[in-house]
């Protein structure tokens, strides 16, 4: 496959099936307007921002008073209010469907597997509601899980919205101060927590653990049965009760709903922490609706019956953006547990099973596949798919490329990226335009999203930061225990005035797509000259020998020198000819100026929760700074390997 054609066309009858298509359609019409296509459609959703998003409340059907104001203060990012009369609910929002038609399938790791209908998930979400409410939770109140991706995690948090309470949730693989240093900050009124959990072909026990969090945070316990025994973590856990006993003075009626402020907290999420205390960032019901059910309908051109899949846990903004699939009427199919136990056919496997319309997953995940020589084309009936989504980290070039050539020819590929500071997207892709190889087709309908150079002028051509120059619906309401909005300003508005900000190091491209090419912060700097750390990685981790690598700038006579670490394939040593080969490969595929000073082989990289690479921890441990908040790594014990290294001391 060749760069200057492009890897994916939209035929010509799913553009004219396709929602974006009937979206235009109704602008036009509504607004005397001739737009043609997502080019156009994104300068007018721009520009005209409060026609843009009325129309996306009414083209999706949100249930609520919309109010007659759609945006009051738009010039001024931090004051900036959506919808100001609005009145709306989450949870009925969600939950859109009746009947015995699945809302949820899951599987777990040790096979387990269920489905619950609308119905099934209406009567758990009653019956929780009135549950939270004798226990005196309502609007405004925190209710906390330490949960699975389970059937029982998306009801419970449906009850929490339906009353107006918050929902903050993380995956059971937190150590103990780690789910302490989140929930510890926002004083929650409840924790919900499973009784053991699988990973990897191992059961893993959670009750000392769960009964440690109960005590440290003085409130009540709800124990959700899933691999160990509910009835004995209750026990054990002063003030705690199984999920059966907490919901049984209760019968299923329906659900009511309290409508609230279109700016009402829906969600606590947090930053990963590597660099000190979990950031707690608070999102709202109205933007985080609206803005999902934009990227889901329009964007991804999700419809009532489809089924939705996005390999996550609850730990990570992309179970949030999941489960908004029921506002849609898709079916969510849910998984817990390692997408490789007992073998990587596991996903493809379900993908197959259940007619996937939608694979949502890591760009680590794809490079996992490829290089475990598997080839989902040939071994799987992938014919339901027709859209595959890649986000947690930059895609490579040769993971597009893969994706046609051993996954699925006719599948359109959206690599994305935006964050858990945006619960959403900044950039992603959308059915009217063709895929490029290495590139994200575009920017979100609704969102100015630029690239700056550091004299704060855009750019074309060059790299630079991603900045989005428009407020829009979901930024974030505020940051809990932050009151005079300090530490909100200094994550987004420091570096430019009334700008956000957002700590991608970005270039459009000139198909008018873009290419993040790493974070901000971890950008690398010898001789003063910019290099995003994807563009290393897309090399290297494209050789059979390394198995993964992490790269940063060490502080060296007055510059900065590039640092390779290296975690090689079974069986694989660092000998003086794969350091040059590397080193050649990096050089003739990015620059000279990438070529790494040094390349140092070890046995673990550390990543967070959410499977990332933690550059920056890495960088500080190298320079003999202490990583403040270490219960934020999956594998803290890694950082160990990177400290006193004599190969950095010449």
């Amino acid at each position: 496959m060749q760069d200057n054609r492009p890897l994916w066309v939209p035929s010509q009858d799913a553009i004219a099936k396709s929602p974006i298509h009937a979206f235009i359609k109704r602008c036009n019409a509504d607004f005397g307007l001739s737009l043609s296509g997502f080019e156009d459609l994104h300068a007018w959703s721009v520009a005209e921002r409060e026609n843009f998003w009325s129309t996306v409340w009414d083209f999706c059907g949100v249930k609520g008073e919309r109010g007659a104001e759609v945006l009051a203060n738009g010039d001024r990012m931090l004051d900036a209010r959506f919808f100001p009369d609005a009145t709306l609910n989450f949870a009925e929002n969600l939950l859109s469907g009746r009947g015995d038609g699945d809302a949820i399938i899951f599987r777990g790791e040790d096979k387990a597997e269920d489905r619950w209908s609308w119905d099934r998930l209406r009567a758990l979400v009653s019956k929780l509601q009135q549950a939270f409410s004798a226990l005196g939770i309502g609007k405004g109140d925190r209710i906390a899980a330490m949960m699975p991706n389970m059937p029982e995690t998306v009801a419970a948090m449906l009850a929490a919205a339906s009353i107006g309470a918050i929902w903050s949730s993380c995956s059971p693989d937190f150590g103990e101060q780690g789910v302490l240093d989140r929930f510890g900050q926002i004083g929650p009124r409840l924790f919900i927590a499973c009784d053991a959990y699988w990973y990897s072909g191992k059961l893993q026990d959670v009750g000392a653990k769960v009964a440690t969090v109960t005590k440290s945070l003085g409130v009540p316990s709800v124990i959700v049965h899933y691999a160990g025994d509910a009835e004995a973590v209750a026990r054990k856990t002063p003030g705690a009760s199984t999920l059966e006993a907490f919901v049984a003075p209760y019968a299923a009626r329906e659900v009511e709903f309290t409508r609230l402020g279109f700016a009402h907290p829906l969600y606590i999420l947090f930053s990963s922490g590597t660099t000190g205390v979990p950031k707690c960032i608070v999102h709202s019901a109205g933007g985080t609706l609206l803005q999902h059910l934009k990227e889901q309908r329009l964007h991804c051109g999700l419809e009532a019956g489809e089924k939705l899949f996005y390999f996550t846990t609850c730990g990570w903004m992309m179970w949030n953006w999941l489960v908004s699939g029921l506002a849609s009427g898709a079916t969510l199919c849910l998984f817990d547990g390692s997408p490789f136990a007992p073998d990587g056919n596991v996903l493809f496997d379900y993908a197959e099973a259940e007619k996937f319309a939608i694979f949502g997953t890591s760009a680590k995940y794809i490079d996992a596949v490829r290089k475990g020589g598997l080839t989902p084309r040939a071994s799987h009936d992938l014919s339901s798919l027709r859209l595959m989504t890649s986000t947690g980290s930059p895609l490579s070039p040769e993971g597009f490329t893969f994706v046609y050539e051993g996954i699925k020819e006719d599948v359109q590929l959206a690599s994305i990226s935006g964050g858990t500071d945006i619960v959403s997207c900044f950039v992603l892709g959308n059915p009217l335009q063709p895929v490029w190889r290495g590139e994200i087709q575009g920017a979100g309908l609704g969102l100015a999203v630029d690239v700056w150079n550091d004299d704060g002028k855009p750019v074309r051509g060059e790299k630079g930061e991603l900045v989005c120059t428009k407020a829009f619906p979901s930024m974030p309401v505020m940051f809990w225990n932050d009151p005079d909005g300090a530490k909100y300003r200094a994550a987004y508005f420091d570096r430019f005035d009334n700008i956000w900000c957002h700590g991608d190091f970005a270039e459009w491209t000139e198909h008018g797509g873009l290419i993040i090419h790493g974070r901000s912060d971890a950008t690398l700097n010898p001789g003063g000259v910019r290099i995003g750390t994807a563009e290393i990685y897309n090399q290297v981790e494209q050789m059979e020998e390394v198995a993964e690598a992490l790269c940063i700038g060490q502080e060296w006579d007055d510059d900065v020198r590039v640092i390779l670490f290296v975690r090689l394939a079974p069986g694989v040593a660092l000998t003086e000819d794969l350091v040059k080969a590397i080193k050649t490969r990096v050089r003739t595929g990015a620059s000279p100026r990438h070529v790494p000073a040094k390349i140092i082989a070890v046995a673990d990289i550390p990543r967070t929760k959410s499977g990332k690479i933690v550059e920056l921890a890495v960088r500080e441990v190298v320079h003999g700074r202490p990583v403040k908040n270490q219960e934020a790594l999956a594998n803290p014990e890694a950082l160990r390997l990177f400290a006193g290294l004599n190969e950095l001391k010449d």
